[in-house]
């Protein structure tokens, strides 16, 4: 009966740290992630500076920009849905800066009605944020060539595609046509609270379990 008892609370104690040794970790993973969302959110609100020559997505992801010059007609759609009208596209846009880069404007959404709506060549000047986004996981779809509809941002293949660098700018305001622009925010997945209340919960029922145990062995060998 000893040896059984001690067996039982050393694996409930062991379990129970472990446990709460996960609950706690994730609770710094919870200030972490919320340190970021509040830096992005600092970045976001910051006055726009010049588009840098040669933007780096560890150091200026979500910076305010301006650049000038003029959207050349090319563009392809991201499959998108809003509350208010629905299933449509982000508009991801080819523009040319004013010095010749060619370059990506997140232009913002249209409903899916409006896919066919023309949208011409025309000079513009553009205020908006910088992103690289990380939309594409294991479980997209790859690219509909047939219909051009991208099912994420996937940056590098919208580039090749459109034949621009790698660079997005997510507009802040109206760039004409009927599109209405989706300004950046700092989305990022935070489960980390709801993962730590799952652990210590786990250890609470370990716990719970453990002295179930004790107490049937007690009371079969009383």
């Amino acid at each position: 009966m000893v040896r059984q008892i001690l067996f039982f609370l050393i694996v409930g104690v062991a379990g129970v740290a472990v446990l709460l040794s996960l609950g706690v970790w994730q609770l710094r993973r919870l200030e972490w992630k919320e340190a970021i969302i509040a830096e992005a959110a600092t970045m976001i609100a910051a006055d726009p500076v010049p588009l840098p020559a040669t933007p780096d997505p560890a150091t200026d992801r979500y910076r305010p920009v301006q650049t000038s010059g003029r959207f050349t007609g090319e563009e392809t759609f991201v499959l998108a849905s809003t509350r208010d009208q629905g299933p449509g596209f982000h508009v991801i846009a080819a523009f040319e800066t004013g010095d010749g880069r060619r370059i990506l404007i997140d232009r913002g959404f249209i409903p899916e009605a409006d896919r066919g709506q023309p949208r011409p060549p025309h000079a513009a000047s553009i205020t908006g944020n910088l992103n690289w986004p990380d939309d594409m996981t294991a479980s997209t779809p790859p690219h509909d060539a047939a219909r051009d509809i991208w099912f994420g941002r996937d940056l590098p293949g919208i580039a090749a595609a459109l034949r621009t660098d790698p660079v997005l700018i997510i507009a802040r305001s109206d760039t004409g046509d009927g599109v209405m622009p989706v300004p950046a925010s700092a989305a990022f997945r935070n489960d980390h609270l709801q993962y730590a209340l799952t652990w210590f919960g786990l250890a609470v029922v370990w716990a719970v379990m453990t002295v179930a145990f004790l107490w049937r062995i007690r009371t079969r060998t009383a």
